[in-house]
């Protein structure tokens, strides 16, 4: 193998390690200010699972602002959100089928809607910070209003209530909460 060749192959290989370093690191760095979590939640013989990252309010104001109203969210930060259901269920009223969605949101004042899309996405949003999401893989959008919260939500969270005969999703970040019925 001519010396040139060689030299060739073994700077692109560096080029290659540096950048898959470089993506690991910014990756981890990212982690610290939005730390992600998987929550499991069972209602009746359905589990539900969640993995999201969680940024932090840090006095800024968010909805309107930080993540403007009108425009797509990755609903969290860093990773797409993703929603798994083991069985078939009904989100406000709409049926959604057992499997893995990326959880997608668009904000408003008075009403969110909530998009569940069928294909997984390794990071939220692309380079410029523009959502990732194909909207041809939406499997299910429903639109719920918005409930203000007296106290302030310090960090993005995502969690799950049990009633006599459905479950609620609640998103709430901020002063902002919206609360998502599923029927099991």
């Amino acid at each position: 193998m001519p010396k040139l060749l060689k030299q060739t192959l073994f700077i692109i290989l560096g080029l290659v390690i540096i950048s898959f370093l470089a993506m690991y690191l910014m990756k981890k760095n990212t982690k610290k200010h939005s730390p992600e979590e998987t929550i499991t939640h069972t209602a009746k013989d359905v589990t539900f699972t969640v993995f999201y990252n969680r940024p932090f309010k840090k006095g800024r104001k968010i909805f309107g602002n930080l993540v403007p109203f009108d425009q797509v969210w990755r609903t969290g930060a860093n990773e797409a959100t993703t929603f798994t259901t083991s069985k078939d269920i009904m989100v406000d009223g709409s049926i959604l089928k057992k499997g893995t969605y990326t959880l997608w949101t668009v904000p408003n004042a008075k009403s969110w809607k909530v998009i569940f899309n069928k294909k997984e996405y390794s990071w939220g949003v692309d380079m410029n910070g523009t959502p990732k999401r194909n909207e041809t893989y939406d499997a299910l959008t429903v639109e719920v209003p918005v409930h203000p919260l007296l106290n302030v939500v310090e960090q993005f969270s995502i969690y799950f209530e049990n009633a006599k005969d459905f479950t609620i999703l609640y998103l709430a970040w901020d002063r902002t909460a919206i609360a998502v019925p599923i029927t099991l």
